[in-house]
């Protein structure tokens, strides 16, 4: 969510909701993210679910809001 955060900033709106929106397509079927994403094997990984995770999807729904 940081890389949305700074592409909003930078001006660069499209690209941050569209990364946004990709991170939200992550979530598993109860809208839940982990800490990590294994890139490779397509999945969530470490620890589940991470609060962390969540406030940045927040703080950044806020910032494009």
């Amino acid at each position: 969510m940081w890389l949305a955060q700074v592409r909003r900033m930078h001006g660069r709106h499209d690209d941050a909701r569209t990364l946004f929106a990709r991170v939200l397509g992550s979530r598993n079927d109860v809208g839940l993210l982990a800490e990590q994403y294994d890139i490779r094997a397509r999945r969530q990984c470490g620890n589940f679910p991470q609060t962390l995770s969540h406030d940045a999807v927040i703080n950044t729904a806020i910032m494009l809001g």
